[in-house]
Formats: structure tokens, C-alpha cells, sequence
């Protein structure tokens, strides 16, 4: 899982910069590589996360960010990366023998879906694939390149690991759930608060209507499932709040951390406000996930929330859940299951985010 990014300004980026390509690398000393695929890679924590399960499980593997560096520290915009374009990445990875799987981001996650061999039911009900893995076809044994999203279950474990959810797995079953954005990382949500949590209905609220919009015709394209029967319903203004009979006591938040601007903006965070400020259920029973962890995870809108007492978890939760699950795929082995490994990745996480903390703050 990628960090909740400003993507619109990404793009720009993107547009003013050639690409430029290296070749794809598969160190001969290594007995498996597993790729990083999509930009901007800089800040991505997955090749360290993923070492630290390799190294406790004893594989001389490694995850190799696919991408090539341009712009400098001292120019505006800052440094960047470009990963090669799919029709070069695919055949590379077939051909690999060393190839174990690949976590892939932005701006590759729905357009590589088309070009894999197979997709999970996440993959499909999400729209987007985070995750390339392996798997033989039983007839031909040829290697097949499968797409999932490990998103979902990043958002999963996050929550059901919180309060009250820790305690009771049905807390919110029969619930609204509420998602604060409209990009790829609020489908995933969508779709854990249905498959999962066991949302009764889906409050969504967001700055651009159209994002919305993107998001309930894709949902009625999907062949019709029992996820389809949960509803997905937008919440323009902070009157709409007042008029609805439950509120949500489980958000996601997936959007970058800014503060508000434009019109459109100060009246989605005017909305959220209203939903942190509901009454109903008691505060001991919400809970508040902030997907958002770069450059570090407390974000204004955790603070707001926590203000209001929720119970707030944080998005570095769901992002070593996801990439968990990744290794599980690409090793075959019950991650969870190894003694110590979870908090090992734990603490490494969170060493890393209290390491960058006051470089951050600096530039504040």
C-alpha cells in the first residue's frame, strides 16, 4: 500500500519530466527478487518491510524498487521516480526465474489489470491490483501472473485489531460505515467495511462529486453479490448528517494530509466534522482509521478525531498488514504464525517513522 498521495500534482510532475528507463535488476547472488512497480518510490517503506520478514525467514531474497530517479534536492519539484512502462515490465518479470511477486502503485494499479493472467475476487471488486503474485496452472504448468489487492486486508487487520473490535469481530456488524476520499485506497475500504466489517450501509464523503460518482458507476457495473446489496451513499453536506437516523461508529479516512482550501474542500471537512461530532454511539465504541502515514501518520484529521474522542488507528497499521499478507503470497509461508515476526515488523515500522519525525518536523 502506497501513501495517500496528491496525485493531480503528481501528474503535472510527470508531464514536465522525460522518462527515463534502467534496466530491470535481478541480482545473480539472490535467490528470489521481488519488484516495487509504479512512482514516486522514495519514501516507500515496502522493500525495508519486506527485508525484515526475508531475513527472519532466512531467504536470501530482496524488493527491489523498479524506478529511476530524476530531479534533485535542490530544485523544485523535488526528486521523483519513474518505473518502465508495463508492455517492458511484464515480459521481464515472466521470463525471471528469480521472480517471487511484486507490490505495485500508483500510477499502475488499474492498468495493469488488464495484462495479468488472472485476478482475485479483491482485484475485481476493488478495481485496482497492489499485488502481483505467482501460480501454476494445474494443466499446462505454466507460470500464471496473478493480481490481487492486500489493501483490503490492511484496512481489515487494522480495524479488527482495534477497539472494540479486538473484543467482539460483530461490533460494527449491522452499522454504517463512513469513507472520507474517493481514490483507490477508499474502494479498498469500501470493500473491507462490506466483505468483513459487516456494514450495513457506506457513507462516502469527498471534495470532488465526480470521484464519487466514478465509484458508484464502477459498483454498478460489477456483476451483482451480496457486497452490491450494501449500499454506497454520498454525503454532500453537513445537513445530511443532521437528517440520518445512524451514525457510522467505524471511518476511514483516505485522503492526503492538507489542510483544506478550495470551496469544495472546507465543505467535505465540514461534513467529517459533523460525523466526528455525532453524539451517537458512545465515544468508547468508535473507531477512526487514518490511512494516511506519510510523511508521518498523526495527521491533523487524526488529531481532529481524536479531539472528539474516537479511537484513532493508524495507517502504518494497515500498511504492514498489507504488506503481511504480500509475503504470504510470494513466500507461502503463515507470517503471522513465525514467533516474534509481527512486532519485529512492528517496531521496525515504527522506528522508522520516529527516525524521520524530526526531519519532518523541521520542514514544517
Amino acid at each position: 500500500m502506497a501513501a495517500v498521495e496528491n496525485s493531480n500534482s503528481l501528474a503535472q510532475t510527470n508531464q514536465q519530466q522525460p522518462p527515463i528507463e534502467e534496466p530491470i535488476l535481478s541480482p545473480s547472488h539472490l535467490d528470489g527478487v521481488a519488484y516495487l512497480y509504479g512512482h514516486p518510490l522514495l519514501n516507500s517503506l515496502s522493500p525495508p518491510l519486506h527485508q525484515t520478514i526475508y531475513n527472519a525467514l532466512q531467504l536470501n531474497w530482496i524488493q527491489l524498487p523498479l524506478s529511476s530517479v530524476y530531479g534533485s534536492s535542490s530544485t523544485y519539484p523535488p526528486p521523483y521516480t519513474r518505473s518502465p512502462p508495463i508492455d517492458k515490465f511484464l515480459p521481464n518479470i515472466r521470463a525471471n526465474p528469480k521472480f517471487v511477486g511484486s507490490s505495485v502503485t500508483m500510477p499502475w494499479k488499474v492498468s495493469i489489470m488488464e495484462h495479468l493472467d488472472d485476478l482475485t475476487e479483491e482485484a475485481r471488486q476493488i478495481g485496482a491490483c497492489n499485488t502481483i503474485y505467482i501460480r501454476q496452472d494445474p494443466e499446462t504448468g505454466r507460470k500464471l501472473l496473478v493480481g490481487t489487492n492486500t489493501d483490503c486486508i490492511g484496512v481489515r487487520e487494522a480495524l479488527r485489531q482495534a477497539t472494540p473490535l479486538s473484543s467482539n469481530p460483530d461490533a460494527f456488524r449491522g452499522k454504517p460505515g463512513l469513507i472520507f476520499g474517493g481514490g483507490g485506497t477508499a474502494r479498498s475500504a469500501i470493500y473491507a467495511m462490506r466483505k468483513w466489517i459487516g456494514c450495513s450501509r457506506i457513507y462516502i464523503v469527498n471534495r470532488d462529486a465526480a470521484e464519487i460518482e466514478a465509484i458508484l458507476h464502477e459498483d454498478r457495473k460489477r456483476a451483482s453479490s451480496s457486497l452490491q446489496q450494501v449500499p454506497i451513499i454520498p454525503i454532500m453536506t453537513p445537513a445530511e448528517v443532521d437528517q440520518l437516523d445512524e451514525y457510522p461508529p467505524v471511518i476511514v479516512s483516505a485522503i492526503p494530509n492538507y489542510p483544506p482550501k478550495s470551496a469544495d474542500e472546507i465543505r467535505a471537512r465540514a461534513v467529517l466534522e459533523r460525523f466526528l461530532s455525532s453524539s451517537s454511539p458512545p465515544n468508547e465504541g468508535r473507531v477512526f482509521l487514518e490511512m494516511c502515514y506519510h510523511p508521518l501518520p498523526w495527521t491533523q484529521i487524526a488529531e481532529l478525531a481524536s479531539g472528539h474522542g474516537w479511537n484513532i488507528v493508524l495507517g502504518s497499521e494497515a500498511l504492514i498488514w498489507q504488506g503481511i499478507e504480500q509475503a504470504r503470497l510470494w513466500t507461502g509461508r503463515d507470517i503471522v504464525s513465525v514467533p516474534g515476526l509481527v512486532p519485529k515488523i512492528k517496531d521496525f515500522v515504527a522506528g522508522t517513522i520516529e527516525a524521520k519525525a524530526p526531519a519532518v518536523k523541521t520542514n514544517l
